[in-house]
């Protein structure tokens, strides 16, 4: 991962893609200016999910692109990919890191100052602050940070952030401002008429 440059982060969710296949969408994300891709899935079987971890892997290495995989340190490790981002309730970070190795990204979601402080013991690569905003991918968590919510960890944290939650082309440079280095989006790219347009537009407000 970059350390100095914000990111942009896409999280992949196939219900959102309006019936067009998830593969496609990436790819075109990844023209657009995407960083990093976290392949999410929550409802396929385990052979689902590697199937299109592989894919999604043979996609991406060609242009350097890291691939992590959602919860699951299994399926990392069995296609190769880049890391894992795993969250509070997922297996703890010690033992991912035990099992993937000294040079995995390993990304953890936090959605408190408390649980920004405890990550202050782990060296994950980044915190996922989630969500910034209510939004319909997240409807277990109801309870927005907002933009006092990132500037509160930014101030006791030493991870780099990288935001998630109803981020969208028309608030991105707010949560930058707020102290975010970078983003994580899934509806805004995923559901996306253009998602090679909607990448571009949203590395190139990360950028301002």
């Amino acid at each position: 991962m970059s350390q100095g440059a914000p990111e942009l982060h896409l999280v992949t969710d196939r219900p959102l893609a309006l019936g067009r296949d998830i593969l496609d969408i990436v790819g075109a994300a990844v023209s657009g200016g995407v960083d990093l891709v976290q392949l999410r899935e929550k409802d396929c079987s385990t052979r689902e999910f590697l199937e299109l971890g592989r894919a999604m892997v043979k996609l991406l290495q060609p242009n350097g692109v890291p691939l992590l995989i959602n919860d699951r340190v299994d399926i990392a490790l069995a296609i190769g990919a880049s890391g894992v981002h795993i969250g509070q309730s997922d297996m703890p970070y010690a033992d991912a890191r035990r099992l993937l190795g000294p040079t995995a990204i390993i990304g953890l979601s936090v959605e408190s100052t408390a649980q920004a402080l405890a990550a202050e013991a782990l060296d994950v690569d980044y915190l996922g602050l989630s969500p910034v905003f209510v939004t319909p991918t997240k409807r277990e968590l109801q309870n927005q940070l907002g933009l006092d919510g990132v500037s509160a960890i930014r101030r006791i944290s030493r991870h780099r952030l990288i935001a998630i939650g109803g981020i969208k082309q028309s608030n991105v440079r707010r949560v930058r401002a707020a102290g975010a280095d970078g983003v994580a989006v899934v509806s805004a790219i995923c559901s996306a008429a253009d998602p090679a347009a909607a990448s571009h537009e949203l590395a190139t407000q990360l950028q301002l």
